[in-house]
């Protein structure tokens, strides 16, 4: 089961850059992410693939076209917090106010409640696990939030599954649709999204992929944007790994979604056997 997933935010919305870390900063940024949507939401149509899409609701404000374009295609709209905040630097009623917020301004365009939710970062750690109680008590049936391998902004090393699972906390139940992790070179990583997936030769994706009975892939538009300007205050390591491969990351992904099947999480939730599915009570 291959699930396609995309993040929507801005060429810009990097996590804990200096020079972008505010709302007030981003308005002197070009905006660049209804042509980038644009360009996905063809690609989707050639193949015929359904994909579930995470917004932000500040996207939501200022770009309300491009999540009313999403949804007319047929895609499921989720959340993907307000303005981009890290989970894990929130507290509890912080994070509910987020997603609500970031709910209404999506409903307002789409006409329904979002269902699903992923946050910045994969922000979801051990830390604030409750996190998914709160989603699920404000009405979210699935989340994507969890990175079960190490990395700079969220990462849940020892998070016991990296396939779909149930999450039980305080009364309340959620599926957990978490990141799928592979052995690369001896290291436990990632292949299936961002600059893992620009990293990567198509030839070794294709190999892991056939070899995986789950894979949750993650994108952001800037992923496929190759005439984005470069950001100041990227270090040399950041700068590779946000520009890396943009030059044929589009067509990379054509491939991908035309040797595999592809679904949306709401058709991966009625797929899915729960029965036989792990239970983590936290």
């Amino acid at each position: 089961m291959n699930i396609l997933t995309f993040d929507i935010e801005e060429w810009y919305h990097l996590l804990e850059l200096r020079s972008t870390s505010r709302p007030e900063q981003w308005v002197k940024f070009e905006p660049r992410l209804e042509a980038n949507t644009d360009r996905i939401l063809s690609l989707l149509d050639e193949t015929g693939v359904k994909a579930t899409f995470f917004a932000m609701g500040w996207v939501a404000t200022q770009s309300p076209g491009v999540i009313r374009k999403i949804a007319a295609c047929g895609h499921e709209v989720g959340i993907h917090s307000w303005d981009h905040a890290l989970v894990s630097k929130q507290t509890r009623e912080e994070f509910r106010e987020d997603i609500r917020r970031a709910s209404h301004s999506i409903a307002d365009i789409t006409g329904v409640s979002s269902r699903m939710y992923r946050a910045p970062g994969f922000s979801i750690v051990k830390k604030n696990l409750w996190a998914l109680e709160e989603l699920a008590e404000q009405g979210f049936i699935a989340d994507a939030s969890i990175f079960p391998a190490s990395r700079s902004h969220g990462g849940f090393p020892d998070f016991p599954v990296d396939k779909p699972c149930i999450v039980e906390s305080g009364g309340t139940t959620i599926y957990e649709f978490p990141l799928n992790t592979t052995r690369y070179f001896g290291y436990k990583t990632v292949f299936s999204g961002g600059g893992y997936f620009r990293l990567m030769p198509y030839s070794a994706i294709k190999r892991l992929t056939r070899r995986s009975d789950y894979v949750m892939s993650y994108f952001h538009p800037r992923d496929f944007d190759p005439g984005q300007k470069y950001l100041p205050g990227l270090t040399p390591l950041r700068l590779f790994k946000s520009y890396y491969g943009l030059n044929n990351s589009i067509d990379k992904l054509k491939r991908w979604l035309t040797d595999f099947e592809f679904i949306d999480i709401d058709e991966a939730i009625r797929r899915t056997d729960w029965s036989k599915a792990e239970i983590i009570r936290i």
